[in-house]
């Protein structure tokens, strides 16, 4: 990214092992940030093998409060093409690895609000700085998070078009779960990289009718690089750091356990995030 001055790479250690890779830390602007690629520097993990906990807790270990999401996206609607950018505001779970999206349980119960998955004031900065940098971006929205890793049948598809689901990924449910139980702000910036697999939308490869396949999605991800980067480079400087949205108190209210019964190990464990409550 241009203007990033990186100043190490740093591995963190944390109660659910190690992240995806080592975090890029460095600084944009004068504004300090930490970067770490979701599916490994070399995309070496499926979406299902991301170590989401060890991610977020890692993060919050770093002192990170805001984070910025980049992914790729399949489109649901239409008007939705390829190459343009969504920054959603609604998400529905289609997954089925329920232990790896919550810090909660053996012997804290909590339960997040959950309503408003992604932070507005962290969506609202996204979605200035894309149209700044000159991207098409749609600001709202539902994300549906299938499983993967393969892509959407055709009854799939229009099974999450009914349901109202205007874009499709594989890994942006998890993040945002942690991240709120994590008390971070969270927010998605989605590239549209394909049109799934409904309607009249597919591209043949070697005689075969594939709606969408690995080398559609890397030449539209490379070929919008350079806009996403500026867009998110400009929305980091935006980010208004000393102010206290309210995903940062989001356990004021939802831890359900009694101090006095939580096990001193899993209070050491979350400590990064938990400390303040205990």
């Amino acid at each position: 990214m241009e203007g990033l001055v990186v100043e190490e790479d740093r591995a963190v250690v944390t109660p659910y092992g190690a992240p995806s890779d080592t975090f890029r830390i460095g600084r944009l602007r004068g504004r300090r940030v930490a970067f770490l690629a979701r599916h490994g520097r070399h995309h070496t993990l499926l979406p299902s093998e991301i170590p989401f906990r060890a991610n977020i807790h890692a993060l919050r270990q770093l002192g990170v409060r805001w984070v910025l999401s980049a992914s790729a996206v399949g489109s649901l609607r239409r008007e939705l093409a390829p190459g343009q950018f969504v920054v959603p505001l609604q998400m529905l779970d289609r997954t089925k690895q329920r232990d790896e999206h919550t810090f909660f349980g053996r012997g804290i119960v909590a339960h997040i609000g959950f309503s408003k998955p992604v932070c507005g004031v962290l969506a609202e900065v996204l979605y200035a700085a894309a149209r700044d940098a000159g991207a098409s971006c749609t600001l709202g929205g539902t994300y549906v998070n299938m499983e993967g890793p393969a892509f959407s049948t055709r009854a799939e598809s229009e099974w999450h078009r009914s349901l109202g689901c205007d874009i499709v990924g594989m890994t942006n449910l998890a993040e945002a779960k942690l991240c709120r139980e994590a008390e971070m702000s969270y927010a998605t910036f989605a590239m549209v990289t394909d049109y799934d697999a409904f309607g009249e939308h597919a591209e043949p490869v070697e005689g075969e009718d594939q709606d969408v396949h690995v080398g559609a999605v890397v030449k539209q991800l490379q070929a919008n690089a350079a806009l996403a980067q500026r867009a998110l480079a400009l929305a980091i400087q935006r980010v208004p750091v000393g102010t206290s949205p309210p995903a940062h108190s989001a356990l004021k209210t939802a831890i359900l356990t009694p101090r006095a019964a939580w096990p001193e190990a899993r209070v050491a464990e979350l400590a990064p995030f938990l400390a303040r409550y205990a």
